[in-house]
């Protein structure tokens, strides 16, 4: 179901640091979600992570204010034991990615939308970038 995607750490960093040249994809992928064509899953770990970030380059404040607008945006997926379990098993070379993967598979989620397209190569999920993404809703094949 191409309406269902796991939004990986970085394509919403780009969105709300607005990176260029990756922002403007960014934004589009989540205008459609907040339209209500594309339901957008990520996993708890993503709001532990982006806090991190977003409080360094900014405030607590602005942080907390990004988190909450994220979560009107998107389902959030719990990470629990057999995901854990899954990933420190796996051969992912980056285990937040992992943890990612198992996270979006657990939940029968197809599509997982990053930047880091090399370490989900060897992955039963399609991965894509938003660019690609977005051209793929525009031309199914």
């Amino acid at each position: 179901m191409m309406n269902r995607i796991f939004i990986d750490t970085d394509i919403i960093l780009d969105l709300f640091t607005q990176r260029d040249p990756f922002y403007i994809h960014s934004a589009v992928l989540f205008n459609i979600i907040n339209t209500g064509k594309l339901k957008g899953f990520v996993s708890a770990l993503i709001f532990s992570n982006l806090y991190y970030i977003l409080r360094k380059q900014k405030s607590k404040i602005h942080a907390l204010n990004i988190l909450k607008k994220l979560k009107l945006l998107v389902t959030v997926l719990p990470v629990d034991n057999k995901i854990i379990e899954l990933a420190l098993s796996s051969d992912f070379n980056d285990f937040e990615d992992a943890i990612q993967y198992y996270t979006a598979k657990s939940h029968n989620i197809n599509y997982i939308v990053t930047r880091n397209l090399k370490d989900y190569k060897s992955t039963e999920i399609n991965a894509f970038t938003a660019e690609q993404f977005l051209n793929l809703l525009k031309n199914p094949t």
